[in-house]
């Protein structure tokens, strides 16, 4: 059989960039012959799919993203897919509230599973700077209005105003059970083969980092933070992954560079057997 593989580009970006998306989907191509791989545009045009990075309801995106997944005769077997940066959580949330076709494999790269709460480059977690712009940004993040039309504030996760951040995030505390068990939502995303999430050691972008391996800061505070086996989704199994941690189905991977930065030979060395 062909190996089908979808991508999801992340924000500022686009499906088609031959500098990055494009890119990514050529090596692809040239690594695995016969490979048929889809990355995602959502929206009618290039331009379109740039600006939904932004600006467009991330549960509009899934569900475009799902009717465009289903349409597609060649994923009809399963596919594997990619997600880099946001477009990882978005995939995440894929997988589980739409298991046909199904999705076999996520590889998660810099994706920020359990939200944001900093800002890009900003200078340490002890700046005062940083937290007085981070509670000026909380302070209208979970506005309906924001919530609707900003993307990145449909993943803010402020561990300072904890039942805000549950009562208000209409993606991100809903794909992470954080309001009620969806036990479809469980019973999909533990139907993954493999679940791989890479953090980037350097990551200047994504605060706190930890996110990318599904930990978070712990409630209360933002300065010590707690591994995705620390937390309480894991200890309660709200989403199956403590389950999936002992069937071998979560995997770990960590390299050095920026946000996003890696190079073909690591890239082919650690991601494609997961999508070949």
């Amino acid at each position: 059989a062909i190996s089908v593989q979808v991508a999801w580009a992340y924000a500022r970006d686009n499906c088609c960039n031959p500098l990055s998306m494009g890119a990514i989907k050529k090596m692809v191509e040239e690594e695995v012959p016969g490979i048929y791989v889809l990355s995602l545009m959502i929206g009618k045009s290039v331009t379109e799919d740039t600006e939904s990075g932004f600006f467009m309801d991330v549960n509009e995106q899934v569900a475009f993203a799902c009717n465009k997944l289903a349409q597609d005769p060649k994923l009809k077997a399963g596919y594997n897919a990619m997600g880099f940066s946001q477009g990882a959580q978005f995939l995440r949330a894929v997988a589980q509230r739409c298991p046909n076709p199904p999705m076999k494999a996520l590889i998660s790269v810099g994706g920020q599973h359990q939200g944001v709460y900093g800002l890009p480059r900003c200078p340490g977690e002890s700046s005062h700077i940083c937290d007085w712009i981070r509670k000026k940004l909380n302070s209208g993040a979970y506005t309906d209005a924001i919530q609707k039309h900003l993307v990145q504030a449909q993943y803010w996760h402020d561990p300072l105003n904890d039942d805000l951040y549950k009562q208000h995030s209409l993606f991100l505390a809903d794909i992470n059970q954080e309001r009620v068990v969806n036990e479809t939502y469980k019973k999909n995303l533990m139907s993954l083969e493999k679940f791989v999430m890479v953090k980037f050691l350097q990551d200047s972008i994504v605060d706190p980092v930890v996110s990318e391996w599904f930990g978070f800061f712990k409630t209360g505070q933002a300065e010590q933070t707690e591994t995705l086996q620390e937390s309480a989704l894991y200890k309660e199994d709200r989403l199956g992954l403590a389950e999936m941690d002992k069937a071998g189905k979560l995997v770990f991977l960590a390299t050095d560079g920026d946000h996003l930065q890696f190079n073909r030979e690591w890239f082919n060395a650690k991601l494609l057997p997961y999508i070949r």
